[in-house]
């Protein structure tokens, strides 16, 4: 069975978000396993505008815009995620939420695991995605890395992690590897 190929997804666009510098450090750690290759999905690279293909992507795969096309491709070539957001509000971010309602069957069949921070240790925009998640298919770990504002990051905006969310980050990479290997023979028999 070939790896599995997990994409670390930066679930924010906002201009001076910490977003990156989380998915580098899971990044980080996930490179020190060997176990899938991880690679760094930044939502902002792929310039999506608010929701503007003309047919829902749940009835069709045929895309009418490249910005479109360009995601649909880098999403179906993965077999698990790890979605990196923000809590803004009591959810996920806006654009995170956009970037995913962009596509449906490419996200069918896999399996996600989350980080999340804010002053709730990013809490309900797991929960918030979870669901999101059960409605795409996408069967969810329960092993997650919950990051506080007041503890994990220096003036809210340098994350310097405690050392002892490597182990939780080991514990959610374990249980989404596992899931993604399993939910294979089911995407085979999709496509």
């Amino acid at each position: 069975m070939s790896r599995n190929k997990i994409g670390i997804i930066i679930g924010s666009t906002r201009p001076g978000r910490v977003a990156e510098q989380v998915a580098k450090w899971v990044y980080d750690i996930a490179q020190q396993r060997g176990d899938a290759d991880y690679e760094i999905v930044d939502i902002a690279d792929y310039n999506l505008p608010i929701y503007d293909e003309p047919v829902p992507p749940s009835m069709s795969t045929e895309y009418a815009k490249e910005h479109t096309k360009k995601w649909s491709e880098k999403i179906a070539s993965l077999d698990g995620f790890i979605f990196c957001t923000p809590e803004y509000n009591r959810a996920t971010s806006g654009a995170l939420k956009n970037a995913i309602d962009f596509l449906y069957y490419e996200w069918n069949n896999k399996a996600a695991a989350f980080v999340g921070w804010g002053s709730f240790l990013g809490a309900r925009a797991v929960e918030n995605l979870r669901i999101i998640m059960g409605e795409l298919q996408v069967a969810d770990v329960r092993a997650q890395v919950g990051l506080s504002l007041f503890t994990d990051f220096e003036n809210f905006s340098v994350f310097k992690p405690g050392e002892h969310h490597t182990d939780s980050v080991n514990a959610m990479l374990d249980q989404l590897n596992a899931w993604a290997s399993a939910l294979k023979p089911l995407r085979s028999q999709s496509s």
